[in-house]
C-alpha cells in the first residue's frame, strides 16, 4: 500500500516532493497540500515519510515486521537526530523502534563531476566509483581476489 497524506497536517512545504525518487508526490495547486498522484507507482521507500517535518504522511508497514491490520507512524525528531517508528497491532500491543537519522544536509553531497575521472584500473575493480570514499573505509572495500574465488571449485 502506498503512502498517503493527512491533508489537515500537511503545510505544503514540499520536502516530500523534493525527495520522492519516483516523482509521484506533488503539491495540489488548489489546496497547497501534498498528495500522491500515482499510488500504484509508489516504491514504498518511505523517503517522504521520513522527510516530512509535519509527520503528515502515513504508510503501511511491510509484512516482515508488521502483520495486516496494524498502523505505522513515523516521527522524525531533528533535535534528537532520530526517526522513531511506532507500530500498533490489532490486539492493541505497540512496538517502538528508534534509529539514527543518517541523511546528510541538503546540498552537501559532492557531484560526480567534482571527483577525478576513473582510470583504467578503476574499471577492473569490484568497487563502484568513489564507493570507499563515501563509506569512509580506509584501504577500500574488502573483496575476494581471483585466487580466493577458485578455492573449493571442482
Amino acid at each position: 500500500m502506498p503512502t498517503f497524506v493527512y491533508m489537515t497536517s500537511c503545510d505544503g512545504c514540499g520536502h516530500c516532493v523534493d525527495i520522492c525518487p519516483s516523482d509521484i508526490m506533488h503539491i495540489d495547486t488548489t489546496y497547497r497540500r501534498a498528495y500522491n498522484i500515482e499510488p500504484n507507482m509508489c516504491w514504498e521507500c518511505y523517503s517522504c515519510v521520513k522527510a516530512c517535518p509535519q509527520n503528515a504522511i502515513d504508510c503501511r508497514g511491510y509484512a516482515d515486521f508488521a502483520p495486516l491490520g496494524h498502523s505505522v507512524r513515523a516521527l522524525r525528531e531533528e533535535e534528537k537526530g532520530t526517526i522513531s517508528w511506532k507500530i500498533k497491532f490489532r490486539d492493541g500491543n505497540e512496538k517502538n523502534f528508534v534509529s539514527p537519522i543518517r541523511t546528510t544536509d541538503w546540498g552537501t553531497i559532492q557531484s560526480p563531476s567534482d571527483y577525478a575521472a576513473p582510470g583504467a584500473d578503476d574499471y577492473k575493480s569490484q568497487e563502484l566509483a568513489h564507493e570507499p570514499d563515501a563509506l569512509n573505509i580506509e584501504g577500500g572495500l574488502p573483496a575476494l581476489t581471483p585466487e580466493q574465488l577458485k578455492e573449493g571449485v571442482v
